[in-house]
């Protein structure tokens, strides 16, 4: 396997980020590998847990595999897996990472001869947040040609609070979310919701699946105490044409933890959210 680690692209916010992307060794199919971007949650990052490990049983079965760090995730180029920049993770807001995820898909697009990859095989996973995000832009991209979402919230709205609390938000301007992992109270600012609110008909997933027609597959743990299964239904019945596949007793990360040891067996959870991901991929005509 070849892998390109923290390389940089420059997002369109002035705020660079680094991704990866893993290749496939031998000869490549006639058209090229078919590629999968991820893209992460809210609180996470490309090297959080189990991900690399994940990415390397996808190149395994054939994908080349792309993994990135939403620029303004809180992380830095120098400290990709530290919550490093808590200024920038309060600047971060839903218009900024769908910006982020056409950089990824535009230097593909510049590059897939050099990497010997197939954009008519494009798919975007997007795990818990990063569902909406993979969704809106399969909604809008003609290069995606699939999605996959793992343990995703049904809608971009799906923790707004109280108005009264959201009153409290506008007046003080920042609201904290406690990462129970390392203890830090990470700043949400007031704009995150004006970027919400300004943008409101295109971020609804009802309006933005109305005519979806690619292939889609949704993967949700009936034991995921973080976002609940109700939202894995709610995606089905926006897009009756996808499969759904409920793995039974699995987290919101299928096993995961961070950090993950290097030598770890895959958790039996993540076997299956892989298995059912490579077999959708597999059987699917793009």
């Amino acid at each position: 396997m070849n892998k390109i680690i923290n390389r940089i692209l420059k997002g369109k916010h002035n705020r660079d980020f680094a991704f990866d992307l893993y290749l496939p060794e031998g000869n490549s199919p006639e058209n090229g590998w078919p590629i999968i971007v991820f893209a992460h949650g809210f609180k996470g990052f490309k090297d959080w847990g189990h991900w690399s490990k994940i990415g390397e049983v996808f190149v395994e079965a054939g994908f080349a595999f792309l993994k990135f760090n939403f620029a303004f995730n809180g992380t830095t180029i120098e400290a990709p897996n530290d919550f490093a920049d808590l200024e920038a993770f309060g600047q971060n807001n839903f218009s900024k990472e769908l910006s982020d995820v056409q950089t990824v898909l535009d230097y593909l697009s510049e590059s897939a001869p050099q990497h010997d990859i197939d954009l008519d095989q494009l798919t975007l996973i997007g795990h818990s947040r990063g569902g909406p995000i993979a969704l809106l832009t399969a909604a809008k991209d003609k290069r995606v040609k699939s999605v996959i979402t793992w343990a995703a919230v049904h809608e971009l709205d799906y923790a707004w609070q109280s108005p009264k609390n959201l009153e409290k938000w506008k007046t003080e301007g920042v609201v904290y979310a406690l990462n129970g992992r390392t203890g830090q109270q990470m700043p949400m600012y007031y704009q995150l919701y004006e970027d919400f609110l300004a943008n409101k008909a295109l971020y609804n997933l009802k309006n933005a699946l109305k005519r979806f027609s690619k292939p889609m597959l949704i993967i949700h743990g009936d034991a995921d105490p973080a976002v609940k299964l109700s939202s894995a239904e709610y995606l089905k019945k926006l897009v009756p044409s996808a499969e759904l596949k409920i793995i039974e007793a699995a987290d919101h990360v299928f096993g995961g933890k961070h950090p993950f040891p290097s030598n770890a067996e895959m958790p039996e959870h993540s076997e299956v959210l892989i298995l059912y991901s490579i077999d959708f991929l597999m059987n699917e005509q793009f």
